[in-house]
């Protein structure tokens, strides 16, 4: 067999192998655990388990979502918090899917809700989606689901207060190949609040925002811990690298799909559940994100 024959069977095999390799990740999720420390978590009477969801996209794993369901039921969550981007804004696509494993998580945990830019188009442009997205939200509503939209909710636990925000960002900041001057004041405009102080010992403000690119002003805000997504993990991830191209069409982004601490801040960003017009993932597995808020008497 010639030089040529063999590297043709090699590039045959080695495409037959990443082909099945995104099937496989596009119909598989994992759960992925996270284990978060700090100074505040004192007041605490045990750990708190919070489960992160984004970027579902209307797929299904298993029927009627069964699969996810139960991989959420198992962790057993305190709060189950959303970053958006659970149902896909186009013309042609139905919210059924979206709705239906939504509305059932009320029974496992209460469900915070932040919209991602598809839910913010169905709404901000009705007369295309026939005001749909009403009716999703009313529906979801009805059901427990608590929805932040440049909002913020109190939660006790315990003598620590978990204030939990939910920013939405201007459409134009996701434009291709586009990055607005977003800075930590304007983030205090869209939730009427002023940046953190820090003086507020017994508040963990959790910051919902679901576009990464903008990180530097979530962290300039001030919030404790940042869950973004809406990268899908960089479609494909390279070892030491990370996620490959944004659907912004920015290559390597620093923040894909990982927890980063920066010194008392944490930022988790999920890799999502779906796709949806670029089908491939490759090196990048769907996830369920599982967050222990981890109780600590001897933190200094």
């Amino acid at each position: 067999m010639n030089i040529p024959m063999i590297i043709f069977l090699f590039i045959l095999i080695a495409g037959g192998l990443l082909g099945l390799e995104i099937y496989r990740e596009l119909h598989h999720f994992r759960v992925t655990h996270y284990t978060i420390e700090s100074q505040k978590f004192k007041g605490f009477s045990r750990d708190l388990n919070l489960i992160f969801l984004s970027d579902l996209h209307n797929r299904v794993y298993g029927e009627k979502n069964e699969l996810l369901l139960q991989a959420i039921r198992n962790e057993k969550p305190d709060l189950i918090l959303i970053g958006g981007d659970m149902l896909v804004g186009k013309e042609d696509a139905s919210y059924d899917i979206a709705l239906d494993f939504t509305s059932q998580l009320p029974e496992i945990a209460p469900v915070l809700y932040a919209t991602g830019n598809h839910e913010q188009r169905m709404r901000d442009n009705p007369e295309i989606y026939q005001a749909s997205y009403a009716d999703y939200r009313q529906q979801l509503k009805d059901r427990g689901v608590l929805f932040l939209e440049n909002g913020s909710c109190r939660i006790e636990a315990g003598t620590v207060l978990l204030e939990i925000s939910g920013v939405e960002l201007p459409s134009a900041s996701y434009k291709k190949l586009k990055k607005l001057p977003i800075q930590a004041s304007d983030i205090a405009e869209y939730l009427h609040k002023d940046s953190v102080s820090v003086t507020e010992d017994s508040v963990y403000r959790i910051l919902l925002a679901h576009n990464p690119a903008y990180m530097n002003a979530y962290k300039g805000w001030g919030a404790d811990l940042i869950l973004s997504g809406h990268l899908h993990g960089g479609v494909m991830r390279l070892p030491g690298i990370g996620g490959v191209i944004t659907p912004q069409a920015f290559l390597f982004p620093k923040y894909s799909g990982e927890m980063t601490k920066e010194g008392e801040q944490t930022i988790i960003v999920s890799r999502g559940l779906g796709t949806h017009t670029i089908n491939i993932r490759l090196f990048n597995q769907p996830e369920v994100v599982s967050i222990c808020l981890k109780r600590s008497e001897n933190k200094k």
